[in-house]
């Protein structure tokens, strides 16, 4: 069989056993990550140079930094006082989506949610309410605010730069807005009306750092002060990553390293904060991203359907392509990867027909950021999997109508806002 075959067969593999859960999910990712080396379809150190990648090196440092700033009880003093605010469930799932889909916006997605998944943790523990059902709408309002300017998502800058060295061409600093703001206001007000009745009601095993049965009188106050200082800190060195220089993860890890050397969390309890389940995850499926790029499984995958379409497809039938393929391949592959592997299929077709590529590129962008029916489409889904004791069916029944309403807003808006022939 050839590497690209293989591939498949375990993308096939990865699906069934992630819908039907009869092995754990990061068992799976580990069997599809060992399996690629075994058949040769790539070496070990492309294997697993998934757990060295830079969102992983982030996760296990905002799980240390999530993780004192809860156990100090910052956490639920934060959580208090928004609750005085957001008197019901609903209030605070809107609340929630608003703050993180803004923030989003300016921020890099992953880094806004894992700075802010402590403190609404700390929310559902204050407010009495599950923490399932609003850590869910708070990694998908993160992945709708990466819509909302050219630096909320890598995929973003991706487009961006294929279009500026190959054409010259460019989009506006907020030009992705105009489709993104329309998304995120349906997606909150779905949440907040008939969505509100799909988000999954677990209950997780309270263990390491987020053990809600704490007491937290005895915590020193300075202890509580330094764990959002550093807090503060970190998300601050993240929204000038540009100026400073330095990546999202290292900052991550500065501040994770500040908490245990000032003792405001001990190694043991930082240690413990890690969710491995998470990291075997994202780590493991990482690998199979680098299959689909390296055998060319995924191109296979892209230039099938669109060579489906014939010689002249309809502008309309190509946008509505286009964008559920990366809808399907961005709950796969992440949002990155899929953006990355598309973006020159779409300039190609694109200039064949004559199109204007930046309609194509839209679509290809914001259907590449609907990662929203699988713990595995973005870092953000991933890194509250063990938090919200979600299963995958979770994110498939919660998510997979937020991308329906997703492409008929941008089916909608785009053929308007980013015409084909203009």
């Amino acid at each position: 069989m050839s590497p690209s075959t293989i591939t498949i067969l375990f993308l096939l593999f990865a699906i069934v056993m992630f819908v039907t859960e009869k092995i754990p999910l990061g068992v799976t990712s580990m069997i599809v990550c060992i399996g690629l080396v075994v058949t040769k379809v790539l070496d070990v150190k492309t294997a697993f140079a998934g757990f060295i990648d830079s969102n992983v090196i982030l996760f296990v440092a905002m799980f240390i930094v999530g993780g004192a700033f809860f156990e100090t009880g910052m956490a639920n003093e934060i959580g208090g006082i928004v609750t005085k605010f957001a008197k019901t469930e609903r209030m605070l799932i809107i609340a929630i989506m608003v703050i993180v889909g803004v923030m989003s916006g300016v921020l890099s997605n992953t880094g806004t949610a894992a700075v802010l998944i402590p403190v609404v943790i700390g929310i559902a523990a204050k407010s009495g309410y599950s923490r399932s059902r609003l850590l869910m709408p708070l990694v998908f309002a993160a992945a709708m605010g990466g819509n909302l300017s050219l630096i909320g998502a890598p995929g973003n800058l991706i487009a961006q730069s294929a279009l500026q060295e190959q054409l010259g061409m460019s989009f506006g600093f907020f030009e992705y807005a105009i489709v993104g703001v329309p998304i995120l206001i349906c997606g909150i007000l779905f949440y907040a009306t008939i969505g509100y009745r799909l988000l999954p009601n677990r209950e997780p095993k309270d263990d390491g750092a987020f053990d809600q049965t704490q007491d937290f009188s005895n915590v020193p106050q300075w202890k509580k002060v330094l764990s959002l200082v550093i807090l503060v800190l970190t998300l601050a060195a993240m929204v000038l990553e540009d100026k400073i220089g330095i990546k999202l993860c290292i900052s991550g890890c500065i501040g994770a390293l500040a908490l245990i050397l000032t003792g405001v969390i001990s190694e043991k309890n930082a240690l413990k904060s890690i969710d491995l389940k998470t990291i075997f995850l994202f780590g493991g499926t990482l690998s199979l991203a680098s299959a689909l790029s390296k055998t060319g499984a995924g191109e296979q995958i892209a230039d099938l359907v669109i060579n489906a379409l014939g010689e002249n497809p309809s502008p309309y039938v190509l946008t509505f392509v286009v964008f559920m393929l990366c809808c399907v391949l961005t709950n796969f592959m992440s949002n990155t990867a899929t953006t990355a592997l598309m973006v020159p299929i779409c300039l190609s077709v694109a200039q064949g027909m004559g199109a204007d590529p930046r309609a194509v590129l839209m679509a290809c962008v914001i259907g590449g950021s609907c990662a929203y029916a699988t713990p595995i489409g973005m870092p953000a889904n991933t890194m509250v999997i063990g938090a919200g004791g979600y299963t995958f069916m979770d994110y498939v029944k919660s998510g997979a109508p937020l991308i329906v309403i997703a492409t008929i807003v941008s089916m909608i808006i785009l053929p308007i806002a980013f015409p084909f022939f203009p």
